[in-house]
């Protein structure tokens, strides 16, 4: 296989491949290509261990660790809830409630529809938006249609603002990021969905509490994603793999970049990674 870049080679020891979902390890239309299910079962079969992590729901993420033959431990709502097949690992970390009132006040000024995942519900106004069908796949869920969010502001896993106005995300992205900040992770997550999750819930502490979990030094990890919500993990990961498509800031921050999603990237930087470290031992 081709890779998109060179980029450099694999100096030290890899033991965990962290990786996203949406934009990653699956194509536009939802789907898992077949290419990313060998490749996966390859690399477990050579000894190296893999995980996901998302900023999706638990219910939008087990199926995929089913096809991958994965048992996790895995990090939903961008690591915020960690969770293997049997359930919930330890505590999620969720927004406060008056933080959780404040993004959606934002949202709601700027004209942006919110949707608000708690209580394992993905919870929205109406149906009409066009990314509707495409959360369904992505999340497993139907949404809960509700007017009125403000009782469910206690137990908030996730607020998303959705828009295909890519400017005025990107606006809201930073007005928001200020007017909550040491309170919250905002982020793109898509460049029509803009995420708030809680303090810690984001993917540089989300894949320490996977790595953690899977007794996994950070040097011996690592991660693959293609959205600047990936790029806390990029800082804390020992080896970081952007997708072809994504954004130049992603890019440029990785270690080095192989193929889109939609040209099966997450296969070729397995074959990859396994090629080197086999190379290197």
């Amino acid at each position: 296989m081709n890779h998109a870049s060179i980029g450099k080679p694999v100096h030290l020891s890899i033991r965990l491949v962290v990786c996203d979902i949406d934009g990653t390890l699956v194509r536009h239309d939802k789907s898992l290509p077949n290419a990313n299910i060998l490749a996966a079962r390859q690399l477990t079969a050579s000894g190296i261990r893999m995980s996901l992590i998302s900023a999706r729901p638990m219910s939008g993420m087990l199926w995929l660790a089913d096809e991958l033959e994965l048992d996790g431990p895995f990090g939903a709502f961008n690591g915020g809830t960690l969770f293997n097949r049997t359930g919930v690992i330890g505590q999620p970390q969720r927004l406060a409630p008056e933080v959780a009132r404040t993004i959606l006040s934002m949202l709601d000024k700027a004209g942006v529809d919110a949707w608000l995942f708690a209580h394992e519900r993905w919870y929205a106004r109406n149906a009409d938006n066009p990314h509707v069908p495409r959360e369904k796949l992505s999340s497993g869920l139907e949404p809960t249609l509700r007017d009125d969010f403000d009782a469910l502001c206690s137990e908030v896993d996730k607020i998303v603002g959705v828009s295909d106005d890519k400017v005025l995300l990107r606006q809201l992205e930073s007005a928001m990021q200020q007017a909550t900040q040491g309170h919250a992770t905002v982020a793109l997550s898509q460049p029509y969905f803009l995420d708030a999750t809680a303090l810690l819930a984001n993917k540089g502490d989300g894949v320490v509490a996977v790595a953690a979990a899977m007794q996994t030094p950070l040097a011996e990890v690592a991660v693959i994603g293609d959205m600047p919500n990936d790029l806390p993990m990029f800082a804390r990961a020992g080896l970081s793999i952007a997708m072809g498509q994504a954004p130049d800031a992603v890019r440029t921050a990785a270690d080095w970049t192989t193929t889109s999603n939609e040209e099966d990237g997450v296969a070729h930087a397995i074959e990859r990674l396994i090629g080197e470290q086999r190379c290197a031992t």
